[in-house]
């Protein structure tokens, strides 16, 4: 496993400065993913807040809600001064929890321009296929995106839950800027992925960082770090996915102003490289 030395704060995305700590805005609806969230006002406040804490980095996608995080984005922050807005699709909703990808280049542009018409823009900062459809071949979904971006309709391509296999076919059609899997302490199935895209240049954004607070009291020795840096355990786990790759941008996902500002600190934690190990190892264990 590589370890990062120096945790940077910021993560570059061609000529923009991230970051490194953003916002996942699937929170931002209601149970299951499903239609408005229960206080939409506390969410647009939420939305409203991050600039003022610097974040300038927030993902969504069309199929949470579905509609309603970009809806909800769009009137909180556009014209988004400064703020890289990133989407996805490729799944569709048929009720709460329910996700079925459909990669029809069809399908997939008609999202990207239904996207467009949400978020109120002309370009899509960066897009994201958030499933590679199995029903169909896999080049043609990957031409269709690389179509978007030469049409001048994305600027940034992204993928979502993809191999290493996966990220090289990709790349004979588009640069992949970003790779979105899920990763964090307890999951680390993707490590061979996210080493890839360490020595690749390509940004890594694991989503679930926080295994919705699985994390917190999984185990003792969680804890006790937290304890030892005047932290909580989401904290120590955001900062352990810091400091594991320099191209590691969490996302954590809340509807609380509160719990996302807590998240925030998790930038300030300079974790030893041994409780960095201890972390790794221990949760390791319990992975096997």
């Amino acid at each position: 496993m590589s370890v990062s030395i120096n945790v940077p704060t910021q993560i570059t995305l061609g000529d923009r400065q991230l970051h490194r700590i953003g916002f996942g805005s699937m929170r931002i609806t209601g149970a299951g993913v499903w239609g408005q969230p229960e206080d939409p006002a506390h969410c647009l406040e939420l939305l409203r807040r991050l600039p003022e804490l610097g974040i300038n980095f927030i993902d969504t996608a069309d199929s949470y809600g579905p509609n309603v995080s970009e809806d909800l984005i769009a009137e909180a922050l556009y014209p988004y001064k400064g703020l890289t807005i990133a989407t996805k699709a490729g799944l569709t909703r048929q009720g709460p929890n329910v996700w079925t990808a459909v990669g029809r280049p069809e399908y997939l542009r008609q999202s990207l321009l239904m996207s467009l018409r949400r978020l109120k823009v002309e370009q899509i900062d960066l897009w994201q296929l958030h499933r590679i459809d199995p029903k169909v071949p896999r080049d043609e979904q990957f031409q269709v995106v690389a179509e978007f971006q030469k049409e001048g309709l994305i600027k940034h391509i992204g993928l979502s839950e993809v191999k290493v296999e996966d990220i090289k076919e990709a790349q004979k059609y588009f640069n992949v800027d970003t790779v979105q899997n899920q990763f964090n302490l307890i999951n680390r199935q993707y490590e061979q992925e996210l080493d890839y895209c360490t020595e690749n240049d390509i940004i890594f954004i694991p989503w679930y960082p926080l295994a919705k607070n699985a994390l917190a009291g999984k185990l003792d020795i969680l804890g006790q770090i937290a304890q030892k840096y005047e932290a909580t355990p989401n904290q120590i786990a955001i900062a352990w996915l810091l400091k594991r790759s320099p191209i590691i941008l969490p996302i954590p996902g809340t509807s609380k102003v509160q719990h996302f500002e807590e998240n925030m600190q998790a930038i300030n934690i300079k974790l030893t490289n041994e409780d960095f190990e201890l972390l790794a190892n221990t949760f390791k264990t319990v992975n096997s």
